[in-house]
């Protein structure tokens, strides 16, 4: 039995004539009649009381009507759904991210606005085991603090931004309007480990060390957010990317550093072999969202 017979039994059974039925199909009506009747025999029941008169359906062929209905309808679901697939509309994405930062956030808000069938599935992670999920297939994207270009891993800047010092709000350096580095070389520092963003890490550290100043790190942190509340706990003072000002937590205040700070890159990641277009108009976004930032910026 292929599809092509049960939809003229469909039609046939939606008309009660063969006549009308062979109209809308745009055929005649002895070949929809031979192939109603070949559709009986392959099931071997009647489908159809025929008379000069009238056609009717028999209890049997009620039934068939039924299942037949739900079958062509998740026939044509199926390649509807397979056509907007190939088309990268509706899918699965699987987004790790390291910090939320504004420019997640709008890239996030934009995808879903113009690709709302595609389901997003986020992961807050670290650097680290975004790179482990990348290699591993167990994400599509990452947002993360360090570059990688290689035979499996491909990656693009998408955001970049300048340090500011977070402190406690009653710290005495807050009156400033921006603090120099040296003032802050004997204060204890918050950090995140080295092991989990090797490359950030490395950065903080020599723009500290080429100012003279040797970080005093009494405590470590995964993410900015933590270090932001233990901050506010009194623990100690740290630096952060520009964006994580968006979080506004009280108790804490952010300042510019006097010197010039290295620019913070985050990055956006997949894999090289990475085939979904869904994927693909994810990144168009991504390159999007950058592109304007950066528009803004010079302006």
């Amino acid at each position: 039995m292929d599809i092509r017979k049960m939809r003229y039994f469909i039609t046939v059974a939606e008309e009660l004539n063969f006549r009308r039925a062979a109209e809308r199909l745009r055929m005649a009506q002895p070949p929809l009649s031979q192939e109603i009747r070949k559709l009986e025999d392959e099931l071997g029941v009647q489908l159809f009381h025929r008379t000069k008169r009238m056609v009717e359906l028999t209890d049997a062929g009620k039934i068939f009507l039924e299942g037949a209905q739900q079958t062509l309808f998740q026939f044509e679901k199926a390649i509807k759904e397979t056509q907007l697939a190939a088309e990268g509309k509706i899918g699965n994405v699987i987004v790790g991210f390291v910090d939320s930062t504004e420019i997640v956030i709008e890239v996030l808000n934009k995808f879903r606005a113009r690709f709302p069938k595609i389901h997003l599935t986020l992961c807050e992670m670290t650097t680290e085991q975004q790179l482990k999920a990348l290699y591993e297939k167990q994400i599509h994207i990452g947002f993360i603090r360090s570059k990688q270009n290689n035979e499996t891993l491909a990656t693009e800047v998408c955001c970049e931004e300048a340090l500011r010092l977070v402190l406690h709000q009653d710290h005495p350096l807050v009156t400033l309007p921006e603090i120099p580095l040296q003032l802050i070389r004997n204060e204890p520092f918050i950090m995140f480990p080295r092991h989990l963003g090797p490359n950030f890490y490395d950065l903080i550290i020599s723009y500290f060390w080429d100012h003279g100043v040797n970080l005093n790190v009494v405590q470590e942190a995964i993410q900015m957010q933590t270090i932001v509340n233990l901050v506010a706990t009194g623990m100690g003072v740290s630096v952060v990317p520009s964006s994580v000002e968006s979080y506004k937590r009280s108790g804490v205040t952010y300042k510019k550093i006097k010197e010039t700070t290295p620019k913070v890159s985050l990055y956006v990641g997949w894999r090289q072999d990475e085939t979904s277009t869904a994927v693909d108009h994810f990144l168009t976004i991504v390159r999007e969202v950058y592109s304007n930032s950066q528009l803004n910026h010079h302006e």
